[in-house]
């Protein structure tokens, strides 16, 4: 999604400085590549990147042929073979080992707009699907592109109405927004890249110390909505937290002014411990994925035990997703170090991954 917003606001500046444009988007991937289906980079006319296609081996022949598709105004479907000899030299730098296939789309006026369909997929409130369809059998066929978005229950379509397998195509959309996952279909010759994107994590701090400032850097970095509450309005300022939503309020009054979904993750890290419990007292019924507490096991368990004696019900779901101390155990230190741990559990947790270390996973990286 970060990838998503940098490419809208790109692309808004390059229309505004009267740049053309193209979108590349990696829509099916065979074999092993550093980027997966869904990886996207805008293209300007004088070469100007956002986003990425790969680890670097494949943005310059890219920009080559996105200027050609600048020029021309028709889509064209890139095949990169890092498993043959002669493009192997395209991969070797990364060590790829795959069929890389990208749809490279110019952005103009007409109604089918790829960018429009991005903005869709940034408004939404929570998962939506774009479709990409492409002919891998035929590439002087037609390449249709971006032509569909679902997000909270409405539908946009572009140039769909008289393809004889429209309904099949948004029924397969409708089921990829259901089970929140993505698939590759097959329709009379053409492949659609149904594509579930996932909403941004949402990350409420509790806590505007100089050791919540890193954190906040490290989670707009990756693109993350942030939110900061404090009690005290000369603490949460704009100036020390440019990046942030702020709110300055009582414990019982946060949840008020914060929109709470299934991506939405608290760390409490006021060194107040009174406002923290209060807090933590509001929270625990409305069952948050990600509660992250600074500090050691003893105040948690102490915090939890005076909980449960003035009444408040903690269930094993609310167990599950408490996590104290917060963040990853990486030996950190510094409030840097510690940021980075913080955020890395979190990234795990809605990931639904286990944050060990690459080097004795047994299975492929990604899923397919």
């Amino acid at each position: 999604m970060k990838e998503i917003i940098d490419i809208v606001v790109s692309h808004d500046t390059a229309v505004k400085a009267g740049k053309k444009t193209a979108l590349a988007t990696v829509v099916l991937v065979e074999g092993s590549a550093y980027r997966r289906a869904g990886a996207r980079m805008l293209i300007t006319e004088d070469g100007k990147l956002t986003g990425a296609i790969s680890g670097g081996c494949l943005e310059g022949d890219a920009l080559r042929k996105a200027r050609m598709v600048i020029l021309q105004q028709e889509p064209l479907l890139v095949t990169y073979d890092t498993m043959d000899d002669d493009d192997a030299k395209l991969g070797v730098g990364l060590g790829c080992n795959g069929i890389i296939h990208i749809l490279i789309e110019p952005i103009n006026d007409k109604v089918t707009n790829p960018i429009d369909l991005l903005k869709a997929v940034i408004a939404s409130k929570g998962y939506s699907v774009l479709v990409t369809l492409f002919s891998t059998e035929d590439r002087k066929a037609p390449q249709p592109g971006s032509c569909l978005c679902l997000r909270d229950g409405q539908t946009l379509l572009y140039g769909l109405d008289d393809l004889s397998y429209k309904n099949e195509l948004l029924e397969d959309a409708r089921n990829a927004l259901d089970h929140q996952h993505s698939s590759i279909t097959s329709y009379e010759g053409y492949t659609a890249f149904v594509e579930c994107v996932k909403p941004l994590i949402s990350l409420v701090i509790l806590g505007a110390g100089n050791d919540v400032l890193p954190l906040t850097r490290i989670a707009a970095i990756l693109g993350w909505k942030i939110t900061v509450v404090d009690g005290r309005p000369n603490y949460a300022t704009a100036e020390r937290f440019p990046s942030a939503k702020l709110v300055v309020a009582k414990p019982e009054s946060v949840l008020n002014n914060v929109e709470l979904n299934e991506w939405t993750a608290f760390v409490l890290m006021t060194h107040n411990y009174s406002y923290e419990i209060a807090f933590l007292k509001e929270l625990l019924p409305l069952h948050a994925a990600y509660i992250g507490i600074l500090g050691p096991k003893k105040k948690l368990e102490r915090m939890l035990d005076e909980l449960e004696e003035h009444g408040t019900i903690i269930t094993d779901k609310n167990l599950q997703t408490i996590h104290g101390p917060v963040g990853l155990d990486i030996g950190s230190e510094t409030s840097e170090e510690i940021a980075l741990a913080i955020t890395a559990e979190i990234k795990a947790i809605f990931s639904e991954r286990n944050g060990h270390s690459l080097k004795y996973k047994t299975t492929v990286i990604h899923s397919d």
